[in-house]
């Protein structure tokens, strides 16, 4: 499937704009500076910093709450395996909470006993485009002191209970992988509403240089103190996480048309749903009221009592479907996890550490194996509707 519909005159115009100024990174171009301020206005927070993944935007927001050795972070077990590593980059420990098994996000009353006083961060995941339930989630967080990271990778324009969710949590993370409602090929970005956690994540997203702001990622403004030798770079410590000029530059057009991608993707997955809404054994995410699901992908349990999942996948594609994507494992059921390869990332912290393969998270055990995706990144619903119709007739063939 090619995404060449996704991209126009002002992806082009503005990749020109940066090879014509010279190429410059981040440090020293300005394309980084307008993605941020369209992309924070656009989405409702007041800070924004890009970075170069998903994953990086998540380590950035960790370490920007403080989360360091020995630290607890509660997430949840189904999501990429991004958010096992940033915890174990900061050599903390992660906390696995069962999921809703109707929204297949964090379940609030599992993350309210698993806090202890060791716990630093509670990043949930809104997943698939829904957000996870932030009203409880925030007011566990203000109860125990602790911050909430919410991982919205594939959830751009969701709103909670009518608001953007870009104005709750205290960082907000997305994505900008190639797969995402914008894309920058890869890459992330990181909102809040709160200045001393932008300047700290734009730090340590860029090797800690003193000179960046919350809203400024530029370092040689003035070229009378960059170029002093006594002058002192870097005063925090940082990775190198910026995200390239060029590809900002298509962060910043494809959040001109952020709506627009939203809009496509939110119709396709009401095709598929009202497709299967007399089906009952394919039960699609749970959307609660007040909410809305902006369809990263349309998710649904498949529970036919006698079709197996994969007969069902291989049907669905025979009648012209996309296929079928399924879940990830769960994080603690991957083969680094389970495996016990993860413990060398720091040993005198993690040999004594075990955890159960099975029975830790029940209803995400159950899920897991149960979910199927369904393809909706098109460039309209007149090309998404024959996998619509495949599924439709995938619906009958097993009727």
């Amino acid at each position: 499937m090619k995404n060449t519909w996704r991209f126009g005159d002002a992806e082009f115009r503005y990749v020109r704009e940066v090879l014509d100024s010279g190429f410059g990174s981040s440090t020293s171009g300005n394309m980084n500076n307008r993605f941020e301020a369209a992309f924070a206005e656009a989405i409702g927070a007041r800070y924004a910093v890009t970075f170069n993944s998903g994953t990086s935007t998540l380590h950035a927001a960790l370490d920007a709450v403080g989360v360091g050795y020995g630290d607890e972070v509660i997430t949840a077990p189904l999501t990429v395996i991004s958010n096992l590593d940033v915890i174990l980059a900061q050599n903390a420990i992660p906390i696995f909470a069962d999921i809703d098994p109707e929204t297949f996000n964090i379940d609030v009353d599992d993350v309210a006993a698993k806090i202890t006083e060791r716990t630093k961060a509670i990043m949930p995941i809104s997943l698939y485009g829904l957000s996870c339930d932030l009203d409880p989630l925030m007011a566990l967080g203000r109860k125990h002191g602790i911050p909430v990271i919410n991982d919205a990778a594939e959830a751009v324009g969701t709103l909670y209970k009518g608001r953007p969710i870009a104005q709750i949590a205290e960082i907000t993370s997305y994505s900008t992988e190639n797969s995402k409602h914008i894309t920058t090929g890869d890459g992330g970005i990181v909102v809040t509403n709160d200045e001393a956690l932008a300047n700290q994540m734009r730090k340590f997203g860029s090797l800690g240089y003193a000179a960046m702001k919350a809203t400024d990622g530029r370092i040689r403004n003035n070229k009378d103190i960059f170029q002093d030798p006594t002058y002192k770079r870097h005063d925090a410590y940082g990775h190198n996480y910026r995200m390239p000029e060029v590809a900002a530059a298509l962060g910043l057009a494809q959040t001109e048309r952020m709506d627009e991608f939203v809009a496509i993707r939110t119709d396709i997955a009401k095709a598929y749903l009202d497709v299967v809404h007399d089906c009952d054994y394919l039960l699609p995410q749970k959307l609660p009221g007040g909410d809305t699901n902006t369809y990263w992908t349309v998710a649904m349990r498949f529970v036919h009592p006698e079709v197996s999942w994969q007969d069902f996948r291989y049907k669905f594609t025979d009648f012209g479907g996309d296929g079928v994507y399924a879940a990830w494992a769960l994080l603690y059921q991957e083969t680094v996890f389970a495996s016990g390869a993860w413990r060398r990332r720091c040993p005198p912290l993690y040999d004594s550490l075990e955890y159960a393969e099975q029975g830790l998270c029940p209803n995400a055990e159950r899920v897991q194996p149960q979910i199927m995706q369904f393809v909706n990144n098109y460039g309209s619903l007149e090309e998404a509707e024959p996998k619509v119709e495949a599924l439709r007739k995938t619906i009958e063939y097993f009727a």
